[in-house]
């Protein structure tokens, strides 16, 4: 069986310092944001070329802080509009309502799974206060017509790159400016995983920095002193050791997802299997085809011993959960919801594998 994601494989090759780290944490005894935390919040900006970054306990509380950090900042307020993908994970739009907030949505360009930029400027009004973008699947969005359109709305530049971390590497349309802020997941199965949920914050806004600081750990700064009405989101001091050890080798694994994806994007000719296609940076997170007739080719490849998952089978605007939204048309979302199927890839398949999964789709 050729699994969709084989996290024992992943995580095997760091066995032995996952074990050295586990006793360096153990002996030393500190185990809420000690040395492994603020190593990792420096190396990882120093990653993301941005000047801060502040460990948190998973990517949907590093989504909530952002807005809760603005907030305080009197940059927005309860209430506010912000548009968002329809067809992002559900994470990206609790963040929104969850911060009292309200969620525009915006369909994806049927091509990129990417927010279509072409229809932001209908969506905005006197309310509209910030874009929230998801680099979905790994894939960076059109930041310089989002930019552009903030900077002509004076709108926030908010991002979820839970599924891209690295797309940014060397990208000299990479936001610097003071509107923008990061909010990253380390969930298990992320491109740069921890061994339990986990997640992080950068910005290059030393304002915004400095309120997140405290809200994530009660609202304080300093010990029993509380200047916000925080919560508790710290990224845990094993976890942050546990990335530490992984974050050098996460180039090369984006570079090993681009050469399956490569292979897959030239190698596959089925012509009932619709490929791929981007115009910006990628790190392949997931590599999504999409097929008409996705839960019998889904069985195929199962029978045929390879994994795969839908990323994702329900589309927000239909989730019980948002009832209210449940008579909404987003014919492009619910299109991508009802078609698209992942593949495995992974920096531990191997290329007979690889060999095999293209063989296999191109025997259907």
């Amino acid at each position: 069986m050729i699994k969709f994601l084989d996290l024992q494989k992943i995580n095997s090759a760091y066995q032995e310092q996952f074990q050295e780290k586990l006793k360096l944490v153990l002996d030393k005894g500190w185990f809420i944001l000690g040395d492994e935390v603020q190593t990792f919040e420096r190396n990882f900006a120093n990653y993301c070329e941005t000047k801060n970054c502040i460990g948190v306990g998973n990517g949907l509380d590093a989504l909530i802080l952002i807005f809760r950090g603005y907030i305080e900042l009197g940059k927005l307020q309860k209430g506010d509009e912000i548009i968002v993908p329809a067809n992002t994970y559900i994470a990206t739009i609790l963040a929104i309502i969850q911060a009292d907030l309200v969620p525009v949505l915006v369909e994806p360009k049927l091509e990129t799974y990417n927010i279509n930029t072409d229809l932001i400027q209908a969506k905005i009004t006197p309310k509209t206060k910030a874009i929230l973008v998801v680099h979905l699947y790994g894939q960076l969005c059109d930041m310089e017509v989002i930019n552009t359109i903030a900077d002509q709305h004076n709108l926030l530049v908010i991002e979820d790159a839970a599924q891209a971390h690295g797309v940014f590497k060397n990208q000299k349309s990479k936001i610097t400016n003071q509107k923008t802020s990061t909010a990253y997941s380390f969930y298990p199965g992320k491109n740069l995983g921890a061994l339990g949920d986990a997640g992080a914050i950068t910005t290059n806004d030393d304002a915004l920095a400095k309120v997140i600081y405290s809200l994530r750990n009660y609202g304080s700064d300093k010990k029993y002193q509380n200047d916000y009405i925080g919560i508790n989101s710290r990224l845990d001091e094993l976890q942050a050791a546990f990335l530490n050890i992984k974050l050098p080798k996460l180039d090369s694994d984006n570079a090993q997802r681009i050469v399956i994806a490569n292979r897959y994007l030239s190698e596959i000719k089925n012509t009932k299997i619709i490929l791929p296609t981007f115009n910006q940076p990628h790190v392949f997170h997931l590599f999504v085809i999409r097929t008409q007739n996705r839960s019998g080719f889904q069985d195929y490849l199962l029978q045929n011993g390879i994994e795969t998952m839908i990323h994702y089978p329900i589309p927000p605007h239909k989730q019980k959960a948002f009832s209210q939204w449940n008579n909404l048309n987003f014919p492009v979302t619910e299109k991508i919801h009802e078609e698209v199927l992942s593949l495995p890839i992974s920096p531990v398949m191997t290329m007979d594998e690889v060999d095999y999964v293209i063989a296999t789709i191109n025997n259907y």
